[in-house]
């Protein structure tokens, strides 16, 4: 599906709380298309607070009101329209897009097992023999029924360097809950995505949020996620000499929750933020010395503990966006984010945080996003599932 109009790419965001969520879909629909003044070719669609049963009209009516070519959407717990965060709250966010030249190929995948074993299968035929270049793929998934893990570990096989942003659905406590948007229909399984290729840049802006502290180790002896020896000693007692040496206020950090971070490229000579892929520690076992961490580990590999504060998440978010804002090769147009649904007033004393930061970086700038039960976004050129993060896609017109 390509754009045909010759014009700027153009975004637009708007929200609506009303009580019955098809007239909500109307309000919020018919304000964001005044505020485009463009056709929308790409539309998606957050909602928080509705009933599952009432999400297959609400395909329907955004199927009517719209006209876009391709419409995803998927329920949350939150929901972010451009400066503002509504937690715990009804509320329906449409954010649409007027991109010309740009190709969009939408897919709605499913995990299936077969007798020849797990596969994902859905993908477009057009996508079946060649790996797209200079493409973006996002990505909404229900966390219940569809491994983003597994989706992603193929990707980087198969399309190394494309970067995959979303999140997974947030709106149900237990499988068969969710209902995500695609097209005109309501699909109860799998996640829906679209490829976008063409003349608009992608940027990622990805803030796990938290600093290293101590020094790196290289792993000496690991079993699956569990990190046994670090720098030759037990991992535990490589822990607590650390812990001896942190400052007190990195101590009492430490306490409220350790997190590990993973070394993406080991050919650097120094390690800094941005360099980590950061995983929770999930406990300790004080008779073997080992320390269990929320991902695998690998003998040869460096890691380094890592805190999370509210401090280090604001300090964290905002020096990537300032950065983000000084290399950016065009206008940034519009964005979508994904944010932890651990963030918000749950990790900061103020509401609105993520969004007032990019609003603060960007002013009047369309965004739309969740509150995510696991964040999409690359580091270090890999694509993966992250926790307590903001995953952040911004959208630049391409030179």
């Amino acid at each position: 599906m390509t754009s045909r109009a010759n014009t700027s790419p153009k975004f637009a965001a708007a929200m609506a709380d009303h009580p019955d969520l098809q007239q909500a879909a109307s309000d919020a629909c018919r304000q964001a298309l005044t505020q485009l003044a463009a056709d929308a070719n790409l539309a998606i669609i957050f909602f928080s607070g509705y009933r599952p049963d009432d999400v297959t009209s609400l395909a329907k009516t955004l199927e009517k009101e719209l006209s876009a070519a391709c419409v995803l959407g998927c329920p949350a717990e939150s929901v972010v329209c451009n400066d503002r965060e509504i937690e715990g709250s009804r509320a329906i966010v449409v954010w649409l897009a007027h991109l010309p030249g740009v190709t969009l190929t939408p897919m709605h995948l499913e995990f299936e097992t077969t007798k020849d074993g797990a596969a994902i299968v859905g993908w477009p035929d057009a996508l079946a023999e060649s790996a797209p270049s200079d493409a973006t793929l996002l990505l909404l998934a229900d966390p219940f029924s569809f491994p983003a893990d597994a989706l992603l570990a193929q990707l980087q096989r198969d399309w190394p360097g494309i970067p995959v942003m979303g999140g997974m659905a947030s709106g149900a406590r237990g499988p068969d809950e969710n209902r995500l948007i695609f097209g005109a229909k309501a699909v109860e399984s799998g996640a829906v995505g679209v490829l976008i290729r063409g003349p608009i840049r992608v940027r990622s802006v990805v803030s796990q949020g938290c600093r290293p502290i101590g020094r790196p180790f290289v792993v000496t002896k690991a079993k699956e996620n569990v990190l046994l020896e670090l720098g030759g000693l037990p991992a535990l007692a490589q822990l607590q000499i650390m812990y001896q040496e942190l400052t007190p206020d990195e101590q009492e950090l430490a306490q409220q929750g350790l997190h590990v971070g993973q070394v993406i490229n080991e050919y650097q000579e120094q390690f800094g933020r941005g360099d980590f892929l950061v995983r929770n520690v999930q406990g300790v076992d004080r008779n073997s010395g080992a320390v269990a961490i929320g991902d695998y580990a690998r003998v040869g590999q460096t890691i380094q503990f890592h805190v999370r504060d509210a401090a280090t998440a604001d300090e964290d978010l905002n020096l990537l966006l300032s950065a983000a804002r000084q290399t950016a090769g065009g206008a940034c147009a519009g964005a979508l984010v994904f944010t932890c649904n651990g963030r918000g007033t749950r990790l900061f004393d103020e509401a609105n945080h993520d969004a007032d930061a990019i609003s603060r970086s960007w002013p009047g700038l369309p965004v739309a996003g969740f509150f995510a039960q696991g964040e999409i976004g690359p580091v270090g050129g890999k694509n993966f599932v992250h926790g307590f993060t903001a995953s952040i896609a911004l959208f630049e017109a391409a030179d």
